[in-house]
């Protein structure tokens, strides 16, 4: 076992890092991802984030964090949390498909994300995949992050293939956002989402790189169902290997993995009860991140031929039109112990027929609202 399993010489038993470095397993898809948005939610409230300290928040897109948006979305309605001093940056977006289209990762965040709390607009950060130059606009999205010093927590999803967002089996350990051409299979298994025409699905997209991920002050990886098993064996037990691009965070001095039952099924028994009897010890994740402190922004000139940033958002910036219905349930009443969970990919946006489930069996719809009336005039 070589993720989190090191021997630690005496000096560091003290210093956390052990503790640190978890991994949580739960019975179901949908109680992993309500510890996930706990444990987002407590860092949150833990930091006090404030307009000028905000709380820098990395995102994915896929079915798998569908039901922690639902989660959190749900918490907020409640009066729990509050996203007006969260920053975010998206993991990843298409090339050239427009920004208003269903399938467009600007659309899945506001469908499930964005619309529904309290977030300003101007606070969301998602790359630009009709930017006239995608490498400035990639140098431009890794130069804003730096300027808010950094992100805090990066919430991620992992493909079978054991990759992180667009991080495909082959991508440099040291990669940083760049453009990513979409594997073959990828593009097929897109189709279903294009009309079943691979012709209209997109060939490239905008992703954050492995080191981008890396540089994150902790991150954070849901895996669920049993079609991740293999990845999350290569990823946990596995050496550090460019082809299973999880496998980086062996790397990561605060990685977080959460996953159901059913991903571990090719860990080693001895594997998943040294992960459940650290938490049978009494210790839990949520309340145990590593130390928050909020690190000063610094100045990075953005690329040459930008005059400004694409990404601050306005109502006429954000999707000017609905093509779906962009409506989401976010009251969480059945398990989903029972259901299917077909694959997921942060590449490939495949739907989740246990999503799907859910979304048939809750109620009190929440209408798409496109923010405007939070946007702060100056």
């Amino acid at each position: 076992m070589s993720f989190f399993h090191i021997h630690y010489h005496d000096d560091y038993q003290f210093s956390g890092l052990l503790e640190n470095r978890r991994v949580i397993i739960r019975n179901t898809a949908l109680e992993a991802s309500e510890y996930i948005a706990d444990y987002i939610i407590s860092r949150i409230k833990s930091f006090r984030p404030t307009e000028n300290q905000p709380f820098v928040l990395g995102l994915p897109t896929g079915s798998s964090p569908e039901i922690i948006y639902k989660t959190l979305v749900r918490r907020h309605k409640k009066g729990e949390i509050s996203f007006k001093h969260v920053i975010t940056f998206n993991m990843d977006e298409y090339v050239g498909l427009p920004r208003d289209h269903p399938e467009s990762y600007h659309s899945f965040m506001y469908k499930h994300f964005f619309s529904h709390v309290d977030i300003p607009p101007q606070n969301v950060n998602i790359l630009d995949g009709n930017a006239p130059d995608l490498a400035a606009e990639c140098a431009s999205f890794e130069a804003r992050i730096a300027r808010f010093g950094g992100i805090e927590l990066f919430l991620g999803g992992v493909g079978p293939d054991g990759h992180i967002a667009f991080n495909e089996p082959g991508s440099s350990l040291s990669s940083r956002t760049r453009v990513k051409t979409l594997a073959y299979d990828t593009i097929l298994a897109n189709s279903r989402f294009f009309d079943n025409d691979v012709d209209q699905v997109p060939r490239h997209a905008l992703t954050v790189g492995i080191q981008t991920i890396m540089e994150a002050r902790e991150v954070v990886i849901v895996a669920t169902g049993a079609h991740k098993a293999l990845a999350l064996e290569k990823g946990l037990e596995g050496g550090v290997n460019h082809m299973w691009t999880l496998s980086a965070l062996q790397l990561h001095p605060h990685p977080l993995i959460v996953c159901d039952r059913d991903a571990t099924l090719e860990l080693k028994v001895k594997t998943v009860r040294y992960f459940e009897s650290i938490e049978q010890s009494g210790t839990d994740a949520r309340t145990q991140g590593p130390p928050l402190a909020y690190r000063p922004r610094t100045y990075v000139p953005a690329p040459i031929g930008l005059s400004k940033t694409h990404q601050e958002l306005t109502p006429q910036t954000t999707p000017q039109k609905v093509p779906k219905d962009l409506r989401i349930n976010t009251e969480l009443s059945r398990s989903m112990e029972d259901d299917e969970l077909t694959p997921d990919s942060m590449s490939s946006r495949m739907a989740d027929s246990a999503i799907g489930g859910l979304d048939s069996a809750l109620k009190g719809d929440m209408l798409f609202d496109r923010m405007g009336a939070r946007v702060i005039s100056h």
